[in-house]
């Protein structure tokens, strides 16, 4: 356990790097946002497009293995959204806290972390499980803030999801790649050396914006950022994982993975949705400060635990 603690640790010594930069000045807020726009519409893009173009759809696509995931997933979003109800929050309030306890960071930190540490065939079933959390779970909470701030459900709310996930760098480089490969297109070398030069900015420069970004997050509201962040780092992997191993199968090496990246800590594209509708940013923002400051334990505890499923 000791040394996968070693092997993770750099990841997030990289993101207290950032969040030093970020705390003291040294990093401003505007030089964060342009790092985060760097990394999210270039580096991250180029190393997702590299990935998915060497892979095939059949080696991705997996039902047993997006039925695990989403029934996991959907069990402790609606734990959450019921407790939320209890408590007798708005419909709007209790789906950002769902988003809390299931959406974790798995562009920014999964991506570059989990390919290095657990393989680079993990690269597909991580990428599996970013295109169902921005497909299903970040289509979701756009339809429930605007259906209920609006008070009905229109038909220019699903224009709004579609034109959402269209404009996403993620959702387009994954997809070019795979039609890349779909067409069996070679990529030329010198392509080939692009993007693995600007793919490989993705992992410090998406580590260390985290880290500058949380700088700026306070931790208000820290009982319930503590519920939230023990819905994600914990009971989200259990659930996922009870899903996986025995409710529909998986294989155990993606679901090792599957696994791991629903241990990841909470999203900040969670925080920037909540910054933009104006609801409950500072209870977004504790989770995220605080999932993240815990999950340099927790996520080496689930790749401790997950090795053991296909080694």
């Amino acid at each position: 356990m000791l040394d996968i603690f070693l092997q993770t640790l750099p990841f997030f010594l990289l993101i207290g790097l950032g969040y030093w930069a970020g705390r003291t000045g040294f990093f401003s807020e505007e030089a964060t946002a342009y790092l985060t726009k760097f990394v999210f519409y270039f580096a991250l893009s180029a190393m997702l497009f590299r990935f998915s173009a060497n892979l095939t759809m059949s080696e991705i696509f997996d039902w047993r293995f997006v039925m695990a995931y989403l029934w996991g997933t959907a069990f402790v979003y609606g734990l959450v959204t019921l407790v939320a109800f209890f408590r007798r929050l708005k419909a709007e309030e209790a789906a950002f806290e769902a988003q809390c306890g299931v959406i974790g960071n798995v562009g920014f930190l999964g991506v570059p972390m989990l390919t290095l540490l657990l393989g680079p065939d993990a690269i597909g079933p991580v990428m599996l499980v970013l295109a169902v959390d921005l497909i299903v779970f970040g289509s979701l909470i756009v339809i429930i803030v605007t259906g209920t701030c609006d008070g009905r459900m229109s038909l220019g709310v699903f224009r709004t999801v579609g034109i959402g996930l269209v404009k996403n760098p993620m959702i387009v480089s994954i997809t070019l790649g795979l039609a890349w490969s779909a067409f069996d297109l070679p990529i030329p070398n010198v392509m080939n050396d692009f993007l693995s030069l600007l793919g490989g900015a993705a992992t410090p420069g998406a580590l260390f914006a985290i880290g500058a970004s949380l700088a700026t997050k306070s931790a208000e509201r820290p009982f319930v950022a503590g519920w939230l962040s023990f819905n994600k780092l914990i009971l989200h992997p259990l659930f996922v994982a009870f899903s996986a191993l025995y409710l529909f199968p998986v294989d155990p090496y993606p679901a090792a993975v599957m696994i791991t990246a629903a241990a990841l800590p909470v999203a900040g594209n969670v925080y920037i949705l909540a910054e933009h509708y104006r609801i409950a940013p500072q209870r977004v923002s504790a989770s995220i400060l605080i999932s993240t400051a815990i999950a340099v334990i927790t996520v080496s505890v689930v790749i401790g635990w997950v090795s053991a499923l296909y080694q």
